[in-house]
């Protein structure tokens, strides 16, 4: 349990480091690199290269080189755009931008690859549940991953130089060559064909034959919209217009550090409440946000409610990203780094249409596409977990084996 939590720690502690240079790089792109809107272009561009990354590079690269090296490529590509940032210019932005978002998916895909590798491992020599373990690992991961949001506006806040965001991602490749080891499944350690070129080149595509990955589409592409929603329209149409730009730092902070809590929180108590509940929660509180949203009139007195939105918002954000990460692990065991790259492509595609329609529509209309997409995420989620229950009826969660790699190990919370 000793060495598995020191390689979670390294992965959420190398994440950290990485992405709040990265994060406050990217907060800063639209007025650190205004001229002839290179900064938005850098963007766009990073956003269509990382969609594209994870059609068909997760699998490939992690069969290729194993999580460990991965994650440690991927991160030097983050490094690359930081150091584009230093001589900005449509010579070296754009290029760099391409490359961080190439990166993106690998990096994601083998971390969640490897939690959940870790989790089904440590799970089986204990004789505890794997769903348990993978979805406390999340927990712990998303704790120091989301602080991230903290040291990046406050970076961003007080404009540091980009040397410090340099050396943060530096940091972040040291750490995890040195101190993280490297990690095989009992599956992959089993294998005695090696797949063709084409097949893993595929495998994200080929994954979607699996009908509940096709029905958590609305729910993983429902993680960009309302991230998007809440750092793009919340902050823009409300905080900045009632309040004034210097709140926004301190409403993601809000909301950053709440989610960081709760994040550990909800993977610790998932084991005694189980994912339903959670979901539900987190839809139950994000739909009382929307709505007050879209009955709210924003008036500066009302400063505490400023802020307990973002709040509320980091608490459903929470389940979102650890009980999404995990229920993806579990449902799909024999399939991980496929099933995680369709992850990062959806959460990707809906951070590319939220921000494809952000300044051409009106606020309470994004409002209630998010709305929508939500109701819509929470009926296919529903239809996953019958599906799931409908395999295997009456039998416990917890001695339930996997059957030839067609269902989940889990079905029951």
């Amino acid at each position: 349990m000793e060495r598995n939590l020191k390689n979670v720690l390294v992965i959420s502690f190398g994440f950290l480091f990485l992405f709040t240079a990265y994060s406050g790089l990217q907060s800063l792109q639209s007025s650190l690199n205004a001229e002839e809107g290179l900064g938005v272009a850098s963007l766009s561009v990073l956003y269509a290269a990382l969609t594209l990354s994870s059609m068909f590079l997760p699998p490939i690269i992690i069969k290729k080189l194993g999580c460990k090296w991965t994650i440690v490529v991927s991160m030097c590509c983050y490094i690359a755009y930081s150091l584009g940032n230093f001589y900005a210019s449509w010579y070296t932005l754009i290029p760099t931008s391409m490359i961080l978002g190439l990166g993106g998916a690998p990096l994601w895909s083998a971390k969640c690859t490897y939690l959940t590798i870790a989790g089904t491992l440590y799970a089986e020599k204990a004789g505890k549940n794997a769903k348990d373990i993978i979805s406390q690992y999340f927990g712990i991961f998303f704790l120091v991953f989301q602080t991230s949001g903290i040291w990046g506006n406050l970076i961003s806040s007080l404009i540091l130089s980009q040397s410090s965001n340099q050396a943060s991602g530096v940091l972040a490749v040291l750490l995890v060559i040195i101190f993280l080891d490297q990690i095989k499944s009992n599956q992959a350690e089993t294998e005695k064909e090696k797949p063709s070129f084409w097949s893993t080149f595929l495998a994200t595509f080929r994954h979607l034959k699996d009908k509940r990955q096709c029905l958590l589409i609305p729910l993983t592409m429902y993680s960009g919209f309302e991230q998007a929603f809440l750092t793009g329209d919340y902050s823009k149409s409300f905080v900045t217009c009632a309040l004034g730009i210097q709140y926004v730092g301190y409403m993601m902070i809000c909301f950053a550090s709440i989610n960081s809590l709760c994040s550990l929180l909800f993977g610790k108590i998932s084991q005694f409440m189980g994912r339903k509940l959670l979901f539900s929660l987190a839809a139950v509180l994000n739909t009382s946000c929307i709505i007050t949203v879209l009955l709210w009139k924003p008036d500066p007195k009302q400063l505490a409610v400023f802020f307990v939105i973002p709040g509320l918002w980091g608490v459903s954000d929470a389940v979102w990203q650890t009980q999404t990460n995990a229920l993806y692990g579990i449902l799909f065991e024999k399939n991980k780094e496929a099933a995680f790259a369709n992850y990062r492509l959806w959460e990707s595609v809906g951070f590319v249409i939220a921000f494809a329609y952000s300044t051409k529509l009106q606020v309470y209309i994004k409002t209630y596409i998010v709305l929508s997409v939500l109701v819509l995420s929470m009926v296919t989620y529903g239809a996953v977990e019958y599906l799931e229950a409908k395999s295997s009826p009456g039998t416990p969660a917890a001695t339930k084996k996997e059957n030839g790699g067609a269902h989940s190990q889990e079905t029951h919370m």
